[in-house]
């Protein structure tokens, strides 16, 4: 029985190395995914208004643009990521 318990937790380690999530948690789709990439590189939640993700944006871009030694390809990031917030948001008027 010890070495059942022990072969199912590491097939659950193999599982989770491979795919990045654990058994149980759900599969995202790639739009889920895509929009919680853009909240973390934000730093917004969920919940975020679109107050929030302007300034948040607003604070990322002062530190990862070019002149502040940042790089072009952050601050692309940076507005995709808001792009893709803004566009979710059921109140879009864009």
């Amino acid at each position: 029985m010890g070495k059942f318990i022990v072969f199912i937790g590491l097939a659950i380690l193999v599982y989770y190395w491979i795919f990045k999530r654990w058994p149980w948690q759900p599969k995202l789709s790639s739009r889920e995914a895509a929009l919680t990439k853009a909240r973390e590189t934000l730093g917004v939640s969920r919940f975020a208004n679109r107050g929030d993700i302007i300034a948040a944006h607003k604070r990322l871009v002062t530190t990862v643009h070019p002149d502040r030694g940042g790089s072009s390809e952050k601050v692309h990031e940076a507005n995709a990521a808001r792009d893709l917030l803004l566009e979710q948001l059921p109140d879009n008027t864009t």
